[in-house]
């Protein structure tokens, strides 16, 4: 039995005595297995060091956070998807979206909430999330797009603040009325100046050669009417303005 033990190869000799000293017995099968209770997968690490807000001074000096880091910025934060299932108790469950939702319009042209999916009558909402994290209370302002029925879930208890669509700024409104009334100067240079008939004398082609003269003449010598310029920012809002409607 030595020679032949002998001759096994590491591999085989470790199949051998386990298949004798342990696979003999009734049950000796469970000492194989592994021991999973402690195993994490990578949700569960993100679970555990997920942050809502991340700041500018937080360090990710392990690599459990570096990965929460990592998920946290793949989010899209501009609007946010809640569960309203607990409103009566004043309690709102709050969370950014995924690219999947940010795809399918969730949150932003169908309703915030994670049980409806309403696309009529959409108002937008100002919330002061209070959570936990880290055994500290922690505030941050959020928004939220909800249907007419949900919007009376959010405020059961208090009233939030609606976000209405921004209006135009007073000096594109100003602009608008100067294009509609124009100046005299204007009226004056663009107007055909014609003399009255007991006026008109043989001189006549003399005198409309020079009126039409001195006419262009003011026209070189007007300044150019200097046009404002959008703003990348007043674009924007004005993209977002027509997604708002």
């Amino acid at each position: 039995m030595s020679s032949r033990l002998r001759n096994l190869n590491p591999y085989e000799l470790h199949k051998y005595l386990v298949n004798v000293y342990c696979l003999n017995t009734k049950g000796a099968t469970r000492l194989l297995k592994r021991d999973t209770s402690k195993d994490r997968t990578d949700l569960d690490v993100i679970r555990e060091n997920h942050k809502f807000l991340w700041e500018e001074d937080d360090v990710a000096d392990t690599w459990e956070k570096q990965l929460a880091k990592k998920y946290y910025d793949k989010l899209f934060k501009e609007y946010c998807i809640c569960d309203l299932s607990r409103y009566k108790d004043n309690k709102v469950a709050l969370r950014w979206r995924v690219e999947k939702e940010v795809v399918m319009g969730k949150g932003q042209f169908q309703c915030g909430n994670k049980h409806c999916n309403s696309d009529s009558g959409l108002k937008s909402w100002e919330v002061n999330f209070a959570y936990v994290e880290d055994n500290e209370r922690k505030n941050a302002l959020v928004k939220l797009r909800l249907c007419p029925e949900c919007s009376d879930k959010l405020n059961y208890r208090s009233k939030k603040r609606e976000i209405k669509r921004l209006k135009k700024s007073h000096k594109k409104r100003k602009r608008g009325k100067c294009s509609e009334q124009p100046d005299e100067e204007d009226e004056q240079s663009h107007s055909p100046h014609t003399p009255e008939p007991e006026q008109i004398s043989e001189e006549e082609p003399s005198t409309s050669k020079s009126v039409k003269d001195t006419s262009a003449e003011s026209l070189w010598k007007k300044a150019p009417q200097e046009t404002e310029e959008k703003t990348r920012e007043e674009e924007f809002e004005e993209y977002l303005e027509d997604l708002l409607l």
